[in-house]
């Protein structure tokens, strides 16, 4: 059978195993198109049917999560968390507390999470977890007893050497807190089971900026490849959560001007740039809509509907609030408007008619398990450090970001040409993270 026969096979199978999960189906077949001419060259994936493993999860864990409310009624929500590949070290992926979670959105992230933590060169294997559960609206109480009764479950299937968890959308410090404190409480131990701790329990300096940090670095490293900078950019940024923050603020110290950001709700532009300050304090500090932007800064003016951000004229896009929110009518507009660099800061924001489009159109387009790589990478960092005992300078732990960052990119860029498929960021990326954790799987035996 010949390599793409093997491919639409595999396909075929999840499909028909894995019904309605169309985010789990996405990014399966985004990494399985990437791979024919890694097949035809290397045979004894196929003869060792890789294809067929790495697509099924090592492990899918699915526990219900009862907890008491502020006014004493029991509530049931539903946990999740999906073990996908330990072949090149324990299981680490975020976990996420959000309404939009079922097992197929686990799964997906799960899947890219494989791929990513190989990308960065650290042993980590992949895997992601999550609720249903919202933390919006729900007192500090509330979350609290939730966490705990989250963790009772899940700290009967993670540890330091086994799987890791950290945060993600819905799981911040306070929840990494409550969930830490319960997996010690029960185990009886103080180990770094979980990364996003607090600096006086664990935390590692950067991991706050990571992602947003990360996702700047590979851009440079891509400008920097091609003889231009940040500097004198103008740049889109969508979201104004963590990542998106920190992208802004990276970017603005290497010289670049971001004009527009957006939350759920809408986007606000400014062509005199960003004011940082205010969108941390209104984000971050006072928790309100982004819209509250324009009452402090006149210059700016406010759109609702987050799809109108792609209209901004800018020469770099870097899509950071949540998966496909860069369809194909934003991609031909960043294409008509001149944008030369489009980088993932979230998981999937772009479509794949989006981003076939980018790369028809000679738009240099980084893939979030290659671009917003930053934030695992300071989790494997942190995990370093607890192993050690020992915590490092924000300045250690920036310049192992960076670092970790500029060789993904070199890495990326070398597998699309190798593979014939120079300027292809999706395809380097995903041979690059595949052939690692193949090869790992070979030398591991049936497993």
């Amino acid at each position: 059978m010949s390599s793409k026969k093997v491919i639409e096979s595999v396909y075929e199978l999840v499909l028909k195993r894995n019904p309605g999960e169309s985010e789990f189906h996405q990014a399966v077949k985004e990494v399985l198109d990437s791979l024919v001419t890694v097949l035809d060259e290397n045979p004894q994936y196929i003869e060792a049917r890789i294809l067929d493993r790495i697509v099924e999860p090592e492990r899918v864990l699915m526990f219900r999560v009862p907890w008491v409310d502020d006014n004493g009624k029991v509530q049931v929500n539903r946990g999740f968390r999906v073990q996908f590949s330990s072949a090149i070290g324990p299981y680490k992926g975020g976990i996420r507390f959000h309404p939009s979670v079922y097992l197929g959105i686990i799964k997906f992230l799960g899947f890219e999470q494989v791929f990513k933590n190989s990308l960065t060169g650290l042993m980590m294997g992949g895997g992601k977890g999550g609720s249903d559960f919202d933390p919006k609206g729900k007192s500090d109480n509330e979350v609290m007893h939730f966490c705990q009764s989250f963790m009772t479950e899940l700290c009967k299937h993670i540890g330091a050497d086994t799987d890791v968890p950290a945060g993600d959308i819905g799981v911040g410090g306070r929840e990494i807190g409550f969930m830490f404190g319960q997996y010690k409480r029960i185990r009886n131990e103080f180990v770094g089971v979980l990364t996003g701790k607090g600096l006086n329990w664990g935390g590692s300096l950067v991991r706050t900026e990571a992602t947003g940090y990360g996702l700047v670095y590979i851009v440079d490293e891509l400008l920097k490849e091609k003889g231009d900078s940040f500097d004198g950019k103008t740049v889109v940024v969508s979201g104004s959560g963590n990542v998106a923050i920190y992208a802004v603020e990276k970017v603005q110290q290497l010289g670049g001007k971001v004009v527009a950001m957006s939350d759920s709700n809408g986007f606000i532009y400014d062509p005199q740039g960003i004011k940082l300050d205010t969108v941390k304090q209104l984000k971050e500090v006072e928790r309100k809509r982004i819209k509250e932007y324009t009452a402090i800064h006149k210059s700016a003016k406010y759109t609702e509907g987050c799809a109108g951000i792609w209209n901004v004229k800018c020469d770099i896009a870097l899509p950071s609030a949540t998966q496909n929110e860069l369809d194909a009518a934003g991609a031909k507009a960043l294409i008509k408007n001149g944008c030369k660099v489009v980088a993932e800061g979230a998981n999937m924001p772009t479509t794949p008619d989006a981003a076939d489009l980018l790369i028809e159109n000679k738009v240099a387009f980084l893939p979030g398990k290659a671009a917003n790589a930053g934030g695992v990478a300071v989790s494997g960092l942190e995990m370093a450090q607890n192993s050690q005992r020992y915590a490092w300078t924000f300045e250690r732990a920036d310049a192992e970001l960076k670092n970790i960052m500029v060789n993904i990119y070199k890495n990326i860029n070398a597998a699309a040409e190798k593979y014939g498929a120079k300027g292809n960021y999706i395809v380097g990326a995903n041979i690059a993270g595949f052939v690692k954790v193949a090869d790992s799987m070979l030398a591991q035996g049936v497993v």
